[in-house]
């Protein structure tokens, strides 16, 4: 048997923008992606703070360093500008090597970068 845990996670960034008229997903920083050891193109979950929308996206790669944390296409109703967000990814595991996983989890500034 497998089950769904926690891979990666986000913890509270700033969205930076939303691009409604964009084919859709989350535009994250290279430098959080990489240190979230997320990758581009990854299914992953956006928890809205502000309002608790969820919703699943794909991601795509923002500028290294830039901050950047954008969300495109449909999921652009769903947040706003300045609005705090947590991004999860998960991976599928057996029971026993669920129980020795260490995710990774980041907890960027209040300006989305790392400290």
């Amino acid at each position: 048997m497998q089950i769904d845990i926690l891979k990666s996670k986000i913890h509270r960034v700033k969205v930076t923008g939303c691009n409604l008229n964009y084919i859709g997903s989350i535009t994250i920083d290279e430098a959080l992606i990489s240190a979230a050891n997320m990758v581009v193109g990854e299914k992953v979950q956006v928890l809205n703070i502000n309002n608790g929308e969820r919703l699943e996206t794909y991601i795509i790669k923002g500028r290294k360093n830039s901050g950047e944390v954008s969300l495109n296409g449909p999921a652009a109703r769903k947040v706003h500008k300045g609005d705090d967000i947590i991004i999860i990814s998960y991976a599928k595991m057996c029971i026993d090597e669920a129980k020795k996983y260490t995710p990774t989890i980041i907890f960027p500034d209040a300006d989305n970068y790392l400290t």
